[in-house]
């Protein structure tokens, strides 16, 4: 069993982090899909990742070896979480052509909420009071986000509602990719499994990319395209990092104000620079509804502290009793 180093401060600010870097993401790729298709930026994001991951595992001599593969249980969880999380790349940002930053990021939180469900299902894990005050408060949040578009969501077939359907299915799909991961990593590194993952992501999409539009890029451009390259590594390895210093449970609250993050965003830079962005506008019940969104998964993700603090709490009372 993998035991943390404790160093909470560092825990929590790679943690954060990660939570910024998954925060600014969308809105970079959102100005990125107005020139270039969601195949293209994810073929390009797969192929930086796993030369990054591919260079530094070769030079540890931990490169992945694929003969433990011939188990065929290994084989098919290594299958769903490849396209688990390429379904979940490409769903996602197909979503966000048809979204806010702001919706999408508020949208996806689902993920960690349904990996929940599925641990619950597969691993027979027990749904915790807390857990079930924090799914329901994640899921009122949601409703209260789109408090002025629901009935219209619901009514209308709409590009908005598309792109919302898009989403909850990328959450569906990463939930998966997770799930499978977790038992893969009893075999495989994260990193290991990441770099597998990411190599053939590139062979999947690469063939039906469309690069010409890279030649006509500008400065910017490039630069928003390189972030998402160098986010894909840095996020998921800050993430990988926090998890070796701090509980899972507190990072998972942590990335919870990725929502939060994307909208005080995009706002700062639409004000800065409104002809490049335009940011969402919110009224106050779907601003309150973002931030339920952010406490139901952090209460989610805290249940498991809550109840060993409460046990604690009782030996040390039954403790003091006896003397």
């Amino acid at each position: 069993m993998h035991q943390i180093t404790g160093k909470t401060l560092l825990g929590f600010l790679l943690a954060l982090t990660t939570a910024v870097l998954w925060g600014v993401l969308p809105i970079a790729l959102k100005i990125l899909l107005e020139v270039v298709t969601a195949n293209t930026i994810t073929a390009i994001r797969f192929l930086a990742a796993a030369v990054i991951v591919g260079v530094w595992l070769g030079f540890r001599g931990k490169l992945p070896t694929l003969v433990l593969l011939k188990r065929p249980k290994l084989a098919v969880l290594l299958a769903i979480s490849i396209v688990g999380l390429l379904l979940n790349y490409i769903l996602y940002l197909t979503g966000l052509d048809r979204l806010s930053a702001e919706t999408a990021q508020t949208v996806i939180q689902l993920a960690p909420f349904l990996m929940m469900l599925g641990g619950i299902w597969i691993f027979k894990e027990r749904l915790l009071l807390w857990q079930k005050i924090g799914a329901w408060t994640l899921v009122t949040g949601l409703l209260m986000f789109f408090n002025e578009r629901l009935l219209t969501l619901i009514a209308q077939a709409s590009s908005e509602t598309l792109g919302v359907l898009l989403v909850i299915a990328a959450a569906v799909t990463w939930a998966a990719y997770a799930l499978a991961q977790k038992q893969l990593l009893v075999t495989y590194s994260s990193k290991q499994i990441m770099y597998l993952i990411y190599f053939a992501g590139a062979l999947a999409f690469l063939p039906v990319s469309d690069l010409s539009p890279l030649v006509t890029f500008s400065v910017l451009q490039w630069s928003l395209l390189l972030f998402c390259c160098l986010n894909t590594v840095v996020a998921y390895g800050a993430f990988a990092e926090a998890l070796h210093h701090w509980e899972a449970s507190k990072v998972s609250a942590v990335l919870a104000i990725t929502p939060l993050v994307t909208i005080g965003s995009a706002k700062v830079l639409a004000w800065i620079w409104p002809e490049l962005i335009s940011a969402q506008q919110l009224n106050g019940w779907s601003l309150l509804g973002a931030c339920l969104v952010v406490v139901g998964s952090a209460l989610t993700a805290l249940a498991p502290q809550f109840v060993q603090y409460r046990a604690a709490r009782k030996v040390r009372k039954l403790q003091r009793d006896v003397l």
